[in-house]
């Protein structure tokens, strides 16, 4: 049940915005507003839930990437770039900006979390040190390739180029490893 309720919040925001009432969301889920608080005792208990799981499950994924010793350097960094989120339809900028706007706390969170992304920059630098790739100013590095990848939470651009946010990312990261100017 809980998975529904988390799901269901998932799609009233993703349609209606993140100003819905606990009311909407059982109309929704079409159970009655007891059985949702016996299982969430607030919305704000929700989003936390949502944001918890993500990054948790986020943090795993990272994790199992950068210890699985059958990948090679720039396949994990590679694999680490690419890896979205789970809920990440949950986290598109219309979104963010009402979260930001109406629950501060949990959008600092969030923020920090999407711009905090210290597995991807240890294996930058391990990257630097043996020579695959070019010596540069690490910080710098780091913002670009968040700023890229962080343009997949335009979730409407992707959808008005038919695109899927998954393609979308593969394509940034290879372009980010390999560049784009054609080697002859």
């Amino acid at each position: 049940m809980k998975n529904r309720i988390i799901q269901a919040f998932i799609e009233e925001t993703r349609n209606n915005g993140i100003k819905f009432t606990m009311d909407d969301l059982a109309k929704r889920l079409g159970i009655s507003k007891r059985t949702l608080y016996e299982n969430f005792s607030s919305k704000l208990e929700i989003l936390e839930t949502i944001i918890d799981q993500a990054f948790s499950e986020y943090e795993q994924r990272a994790r199992a990437i950068r210890e699985d010793d059958t990948l090679g350097l720039q396949e994990k960094i590679h694999q680490l770039i690419v890896m979205i989120p789970n809920h990440n339809d949950f986290f598109d900028l219309r979104v963010l900006e009402q979260l930001k706007r109406y629950y501060p706390e949990q959008w600092q969170r969030v923020d920090k979390e999407m711009n905090q992304w210290d597995d991807l920059k240890q294996l930058l630098e391990e990257g630097m040190e043996t020579g695959l790739i070019k010596q540069q100013n690490i910080d710098l590095l780091m913002k670009m390739i968040l700023n890229v990848v962080n343009i997949s939470l335009d979730q409407q651009f992707f959808s008005e180029q038919s695109i899927s946010i998954k393609e979308a990312v593969e394509t940034m990261s290879e372009l980010l490893l390999d560049g784009f100017v054609k080697n002859e």
